[in-house]
């Protein structure tokens, strides 16, 4: 091979190498920006928004929605769990009460601002109140204080949510889940 040959042949080589290097960088860079930013896939991995979103169905949430609003009553939210001891790990409920609502639970039915909830995603399993966890003190009927939504699991009797750790940040939601990808046979929007 000519010394004119191999430098052409090295210089092909490393143009390909740095494009191939260029591409994975900006690939990479574009998965962490939509993950970021767009939307982030959750495992499921209980049963407390069961028959809604079953144990093992991977979910999508996505984030823009909340950039320009906040969460209202009835959007299924991921966010951060309120315990201390579970930092960093992400729930999923649904809102049914946002700031200044009162929410009321009688007779094992859930009441906003006095009227009473059509809540067809239970299956009319009983809301009622738990003991809360150390340090929370909630009893009915609870006002939601500004800037925190009132969470609730679709699965009532098998759910830790606002009932047990109180009112959640608005500032600890980390999207609105839309769509069941996985699997197959529970594929579609929530």
């Amino acid at each position: 091979m000519h010394e004119r040959d191999y430098a052409s042949h090295s210089s092909g080589f490393l143009r390909t190498l740095l494009s191939v290097l260029g591409l994975i960088f900006v690939v990479v860079m574009l998965s962490w920006g939509l993950r970021t930013f767009v939307f982030q896939a959750y495992e499921i991995p209980s049963g407390s928004m069961e028959e809604t979103i079953m144990p093992g169905d991977m979910v999508f949430s996505e984030k823009i929605t909340y950039y320009g609003s906040s969460p209202a009553p009835g959007d299924i939210v991921t966010f951060e769990d309120p315990d201390p001891l579970s930092s960093g790990r992400i729930l999923i409920k649904r809102v049914i009460a946002v700031g200044g609502q009162t929410v009321d639970l009688r007779d094992g039915r859930v009441y906003v601002d006095d009227v009473l909830q059509d809540e067809p995603y239970t299956r009319g399993e009983p809301s009622y109140a738990l003991t809360p966890m150390a340090g929370i003190d909630i009893s009915y009927p609870y006002t939601v204080p500004e800037g925190r939504i009132w969470v609730m699991g679709d699965n009532r009797t098998n759910s830790q949510d606002s009932r047990f750790f109180g009112a959640v940040r608005e500032s600890s939601v980390t999207g609105r889940a839309i769509f069941i990808y996985w699997p197959l046979s529970n594929l579609g929007p929530l």
